[in-house]
């Protein structure tokens, strides 16, 4: 049986942008009860040397949609990192997912063929053997970190969420 790229890329990363968004929700709420200034939990991190909360969004929002988007041979939209706020991060997560949305499941039909180079030209070239082996051993673990260190940010810093508001 022969991997469909669509089903295990666009559906996956919609639902855990969803349960991004309501962690984020959570978090706001937490720290709206705490009377933190919401740049506390944005710009919190595990350790100096690791991206904010706020970077580890955009990260993964910036996962879900360049390889989506390669895997259906789309152009991959290009976002500023702007964001400064809640609200900005959850336009930022609604955005990524429409544009998952508007990719039709038959523009995945060729993703086996594809060739995936990542930074072409550079000392940092990037070769896969597959568009599987992009997927599954290069761009969902991406995702998956950058989304769970999140999660882990939030709750370091006390927010109440767990395994269920992770998994959705």
């Amino acid at each position: 049986m022969s991997l469909n790229f669509y089903q295990a890329s666009v559906p996956v990363f919609v639902k855990f942008l969803n349960n991004l968004e309501s962690l984020l929700k959570t978090a706001e709420s937490y720290g709206q009860s705490k009377k933190l200034d919401p740049s506390v939990l944005l710009q919190s991190r595990l350790f100096p040397d690791m991206f904010p909360l706020l970077r580890q969004v955009q990260i993964a929002a910036d996962f879900a949609k360049s390889v989506s988007a390669r895997l259906a041979g789309v152009e991959v939209p290009s976002y500023e990192d702007t964001e400064q706020s809640y609200a900005d991060l959850y336009q930022r997560l609604d955005k990524t997912r429409q544009f998952l949305l508007s990719i039709p499941e038959a523009a995945f039909a060729e993703a086996a063929s594809r060739e995936v180079v990542l930074r072409p030209g550079t000392e940092k070239e990037k070769r896969f053997a597959s568009t599987e082996d992009y997927l599954l051993h290069y761009g969902l673990p991406q995702f998956y970190f950058h989304v769970t260190t999140a999660y882990a940010i939030l709750r370091h810093n006390g927010v109440e969420v767990g395994k269920k508001d992770f998994m959705g």
